[in-house]
């Protein structure tokens, strides 16, 4: 379930707010002060902020800018401004959406569900673009690869088999199915693919606890 905090010093509305997201199946929690929500942001970790700009203690655009180094969450500031110099005021200290006051609920609903579809879908790609198993930490995007968190430097060939085995963990991998998948008959043959195993496993498995030899058959990465 999903966890919104709503901040906003007008109580009604921040109850009001609450009801409709909670009828919709998410959490939420209400702070009525900047500062409150300050606290609050540094101590526990939300899916989304709804901020009030017009608060008498801090304002929405003070909160905004102490907590985006604490959180990568969306924050939506429900506001009475509809000005466009105050909407870029918000923007440039880290908002990521704004929703005027009186709003009708169906869009307040809505934008929510996009936001949070948009996180949930950047949380999937940098998921998919790394693969943990046991020491070996490989992430796709960043081209780097760590044991127990130490780096370890690999060729772009050795990176690219070790991804391959890695995301075909625990089944038998021929070489002929390797050198397919990895070196696409760019150059080489397929001896290059027992060298280059040979190196990984001096880089990063010298106990062959990950790569095993599968006799007769090829290679396959366990999950140790």
């Amino acid at each position: 379930m999903e966890k919104i905090l709503i901040v906003d010093d007008e109580n009604d509305i921040a109850e009001l707010i609450s009801d409709i997201l909670e009828d919709e199946g998410y959490s939420t929690t209400i702070k009525n002060s900047g500062n409150d929500a300050i606290a609050e942001i540094k101590e526990n970790d939300y899916d989304l902020i709804l901020l009030d700009v017009m608060m008498p203690d801090i304002s929405g655009t003070e909160v905004c800018a102490n907590i985006r180094n604490h959180t990568s969450s969306p924050i939506i500031f429900v506001t009475a401004k509809t000005a466009l110099s105050s909407k870029l005021v918000g923007f440039e200290v880290g908002a990521d959406d704004y929703i005027t006051k009186p709003f009708v609920n169906e869009e307040l609903v809505a934008r929510v569900k996009a936001h949070l579809r948009r996180e949930e879908r950047i949380e999937k790609k940098n998921n998919n673009n790394v693969i943990e198993i046991g020491e070996i930490k490989l992430n796709k995007e960043s081209f780097e690869v760590y044991k127990n968190g130490n780096l370890i430097t690999l060729s772009t060939k050795e990176f690219e088999l070790l991804s391959y085995l890695m995301e075909n963990a625990g089944i038998v991998l021929s070489k002929e199915q390797i050198y397919q998948s990895v070196w696409k008959n760019n150059y080489g043959d397929i001896g290059t693919v027992a060298v280059n195993i040979k190196s990984l496993r001096n880089k990063l498995d010298t106990e062959e606890k990950y790569i095993k030899t599968i006799w007769g058959m090829g290679y396959k990465f366990v999950r140790a």
